[in-house]
């Protein structure tokens, strides 16, 4: 074994003491001297075991209720003294210093208070000063000193233990050094950015513990990882493991189902929707945005703001789809839905989400808020002699919805509530709007009185003009274009209502 340390002396402080008794047992049985403090030391007196009260080490009592316990040089000069090294021996034998070769501590709940809801002094005191210290004083001088900086690692120190006769190797000191230095890591990282609220610094900390190694990327020649508490978002009825695709089109699901409060059933291929419908209950909302792209459907999210019950179940089970979101099933619609292994149904837990979002861009990080406005009729400015009736205003705040969450240069066709066509991700806007009137058209949806949202602007009038030709009653769109006037112009050429809303909505 590289470098074999016995364990001699150990100190114990947790707060978390749920699966510790094992692991103290075994100590004591290879006469481990056992340190500790407060609540632990208690815990392992109960245990039948001897311990000695840091107190009677330091000689000094818990001060300052409780802020100060373990900060003196009796402990952290057992911890990070140099066992190799002649001076430092020399050192702990003229001060009386008892080497600590394994530190067993965690740290105070800070972010579980703060999700709490706590008040400022209760989170403040729940900033861990002493044991912070110790975990890092006791991953630095891995090379003599276990650290366990979590009740995750109690058995696998444990079994370590019993496998090699109360020995560490250099490598598994080193590996717990690695798992403590995370913990320390993500713990600063909590507390900066409780700070960080308020006037905040620009820089970028993000810390996850929790991962799922994924199938594979975006292809399968790539690596993928979600980092995340999916169990905390979905309940999982059936199903194999997202990939990373879906998970990608998961998200866009949920951040499109949002935007709507009525019955609404929304189906996506590659973050985009290609049926969407709004009704007076689900099964009518899923066969109307089925019908609007059955052929992109097929292999799709789907994803309902309502229950899915027996009936709409029976709908939905003749398409081949990936992943089914809703806040609740019946029982019938379970039974139904997961008779096919694979398909993964997914049920929807209320969650807070983000309010931003990230990713690697170039050599660093780009971060911004959340798309998180919405224009609805309110915001509407009426720019053209015609003015749009009330239910255009309803569509046109549909199709602003839809196009919001559609990738640019994106042209969206609605009314009644429905989906009809969009184009998606075009260079041109005109290659947009030409693309979603021939899926329109492909689909045999007559298109004359429907409502036209587009995600910018129109820098010249010749797609109001095309969407004249189409049947386009009703046009949405930010405006702020130093040609808006000739757009505006065309539109009431054509006897077009438009308007304009001030918000634009990019999505690359």
């Amino acid at each position: 074994m590289n470098h074999p340390v016995k364990i001699k002396n150990a100190l114990v402080s947790v707060y978390y003491k749920d699966g510790l008794a094992p692991l103290v047992e075994l100590l004591n049985k290879y006469g481990v001297t056992f340190y500790s403090t407060g609540g632990t030391e208690t815990f392992i007196k109960d245990l039948g075991i001897d311990v000695v009260p840091v107190e009677d080490l330091t000689s000094y009592p818990s001060i300052l209720g409780g802020r100060v316990k373990t900060l003196h040089p009796k402990v952290f000069g057992g911890i990070l003294a140099r066992r190799p090294l002649e001076s430092d021996q020399q050192q702990l034998a003229q001060y009386e210093i008892p080497e600590i070769d394994l530190v067993i501590v965690d740290l105070y709940p800070f972010e579980e208070t703060v999700a709490s809801g706590a008040a400022e002094q209760d989170i403040i005191e729940k900033i861990d000063i002493g044991g912070i210290s110790l975990i890092r004083a006791a991953a630095k001088n891995f090379n003599d000193v276990v650290i366990i900086s979590s009740k995750n690692d109690y058995k696998e120190l444990e079994e370590m233990l019993a496998n090699q006769e109360g020995n560490t190797s250099l490598e598994q000191r080193k590996e717990f050094a690695k798992k403590a230095f995370n913990t320390s890591s993500h713990y600063d990282t909590a507390i900066f950015n409780y700070f960080n609220q308020e006037n905040p610094i620009e820089v970028f900390k993000q810390s996850e513990q929790k991962a799922q190694v994924l199938r594979y990327g975006e292809n399968p020649h790539q690596k993928g990882i979600f980092f995340g508490d999916l169990d905390n978002m979905f309940d999982k009825l059936n199903g194999k493991e997202l990939s990373y695709n879906n998970l990608v089109d998961v998200d866009a699901a949920v951040a499109l189902i949002d935007e709507f409060e009525e019955p609404t059933f929304a189906i996506l291929k590659h973050t985009n929707a290609c049926g969407v419908a709004s009704r007076s209950n689900i099964k009518q909302a899923w066969i109307d945005a089925l019908a609007c792209d059955p052929v992109s459907a097929f292999g799709g999210v789907l994803i309902t703001n309502g229950e899915v019950d027996g009936a709409t179940a029976e709908e939905i089970n003749k398409l081949f789809f990936e992943v089914l979101i809703a806040p609740s099933y019946s029982e019938e619609a379970i039974a139904i839905l997961t008779a096919k292994k694979n398909r993964i149904i997914l049920v929807r837990k209320d969650v807070k989400l983000p309010a931003q979002q990230f990713k690697t861009l170039l050599n660093g990080v780009i971060l911004q808020d959340k798309d998180n406005t919405i224009e609805g009729p309110a915001q509407m400015v009426s720019v053209t002699t015609v003015k749009p009736s009330a239910e255009q205003l309803e569509d046109l705040y549909f199709a602003n919805k839809i196009v919001k969450h559609t990738k640019s240069n994106t042209i969206v066709f609605a009314k009644n509530g429905t989906l009809l066509a969009s184009g998606v991700g075009q260079t041109s806007r005109v290659d947009a709007l030409k693309q979603a009137i021939e899926k329109a058209v492909s689909f045999g949806f007559d298109l004359k009185g429907c409502a036209m949202a587009s995600d910018a602007f129109f820098p010249f009038p010749d797609c109001v003009e095309i969407a004249s030709e189409a049947g386009i009653a009703a046009v949405l769109q930010p405006g702020g274009s130093i040609k808006d006037q000739l757009s505006i112009d065309m539109a009431n050429e054509k006897g077009i209502a438009m308007v304009t809303t001030g918000v634009r909505h990019f999505k690359h």
